[in-house]
């Protein structure tokens, strides 16, 4: 049966305009914009109206990089697919794009067929996936071309964790050049992995266990190192390269020079680092170990360079990197080594929220984002980086009804006690901002209404993505 809802009297914000308009939606996709009052949005009819006054009409979120049920130095993070996509709506994103892991010496085709069956019939939003590629041979290069035809177009390398996901340069190469092919985007976690090992093996020699030591031997110097190390190989492979969570300044640099010389270079960072920093691992009594991830927080001056490239467009995405594991029975497994701390944050439900609290108290101050700059960082680009626009990520006839009521005036504090992702802790607790989602539309259908859940696991569907559409 065909339904249609119409959204009304609300600020219509996408990447490229605002307009105050009503919104059409007709068996899961947008059928026409129009002018509020205008004739046209005046003869429309439908079986259920929202009333959009006084909030923002947005495209739902595109979150491109989360880990659901990831398994990590023992254990595994504590978000399923059903959890964590149902908290995903509650924040407002509506795409995630999640990484399905090539265990080494397995096939890439038994990883994905193992994420395949987590995600079936349990996610509340639809969901993509990335391939990590942690065993670079003859087999798995040929692999890659399959993958790019079946919608998986992104691999993920690492330059870090020796022995677990680690390639070298040999490796890294080959993939690059195998992707400058078939089309695929290599997506690059950078830091020097061997130095890194080093420096954490001398740490704990000297006694130095706690969480801030995390922070400490993992270099600003070796992400920055190991970004320049990835643009050059991308160069020498003619392959378009992709930095995850970027956190440094340093690492930002290398990003801003490369795409200077106009190389289809790209950048991403996460909201932990614009907000959070060494101050939070240093927390006393263990506390710092929540804020454990990788790469790490680093001192709070910068956040500037990272804010000032998302304005530049030398960071084109904010992404969350949600890798959520409890602090009780999970952090603690690296009590007395740091090295033993599940790596990861949860923040798959407050992306839109920081990003809008931001655009609030700090544009006028700081000039950090305009509204369209935020729908664009949070939803556009990651549409487009990925292959998934205009279906994803805009409020457009013919793209998908991923829609998001957003209330730009209601307050909220971030915390523990009232969010959704299942974890025993918020890395912003107590948090106080302006902001919330109201409404949330999935392919038309209603997943949160005026702040009640009313999704279902099993709605969301796999989502078949072309090629980097930046190319």
């Amino acid at each position: 049966m065909s339904t249609r809802t119409l959204i009304r009297g609300g600020l219509v914000v996408t990447a490229a305009d605002e307009m105050h308009a009503d919104v059409l939606v007709e068996d899961g996709r947008i059928a026409a914009l129009a002018a509020h009052g205008s004739e046209t949005a005046a003869g429309w009819t439908a079986d259920r109206i929202l009333d959009a006054t006084g909030k923002y009409v947005i495209p739902g979120g595109v979150d491109a990089h989360t880990h659901m049920e990831l398994p990590f130095g023992g254990t595994s993070a504590s978000d399923t697919f059903e959890t964590g996509t149902r908290a995903a709506a509650w924040g407002g994103t509506t795409t995630i794009i999640d990484f399905a892991v090539q265990s080494q010496g397995q096939a890439l085709r038994a990883g994905l067929d193992t994420w395949y069956a987590k995600a079936d019939g349990n996610c509340a939003i639809d969901y993509g996936f990335h391939m990590i590629v942690s065993d670079v041979n003859e087999h798995t290069l040929k692999e890659m071309d399959g993958l790019v035809e079946e919608g998986i177009s992104s691999f993920k390398l690492f330059m870090a964790y020796p022995g677990v996901f680690y390639s070298d340069d040999g490796q890294i190469l080959r993939a690059m050049q195998r992707a400058s092919g078939n089309g695929g985007l290599i997506m690059m976690h950078a830091e020097n992995g061997i130095a890194i090992d080093v420096l954490i093996e001398q740490a704990l020699a000297r006694g130095e266990t706690d969480p801030r030591h995390h922070g400490e031997v993992r270099r600003t110097l070796l992400e920055a190192e190991a970004t320049h190390r990835a643009v050059q190989l991308a160069r020498v492979a003619g392959a378009p390269l992709y930095v995850v969570h970027v956190s440094a300044e340093e690492a930002v640099a290398e990003l801003a020079a490369a795409r200077d010389k106009g190389l289809p270079v790209f950048g991403e960072t996460c909201p932990q680092y614009l907000f959070l920093s060494t101050d939070n691992l240093a927390e006393p009594d263990f506390e710092g170990a929540k804020y454990v991830c990788s790469t790490p927080l680093r001192p709070r001056e910068h956040q500037a360079a990272l804010w000032r490239g998302l304005r530049t467009n030398d960071l084109q995405v904010v992404s969350t990197d949600h890798c959520p594991f409890c602090f009780r029975g999970q952090k603690e497994l690296g009590r007395g080594d740091f090295s033993k701390i599940p790596n990861g944050l949860p923040g798959v439900e407050n992306r839109m929220d920081l990003l809008h609290m931001d655009l609030l108290h700090q544009a006028v101050v700081d000039g950090h984002i305009s509204r369209r700059r935020w729908i664009e960082i949070a939803c556009a680009s990651p549409a487009r980086m990925f292959g998934l626009y205009p279906q994803k990520g805009t409020i457009a006839p013919g793209a998908d009804a991923d829609i998001v009521l957003y209330d730009p005036h209601a307050e909220q504090v971030l915390s523990a006690a009232t969010h959704h992702m299942n974890v025993d802790y918020s890395a912003y607790e107590g948090k106080r901002i302006t902001g919330r989602v109201d409404t949330v539309l999935s392919r038309g259908e209603l997943v949160i209404e005026r702040g009640q859940y009313t999704g279902r696991a099993g709605h969301g569907a796999f989502l078949h993505r072309s090629t980097c559409q930046y190319l």
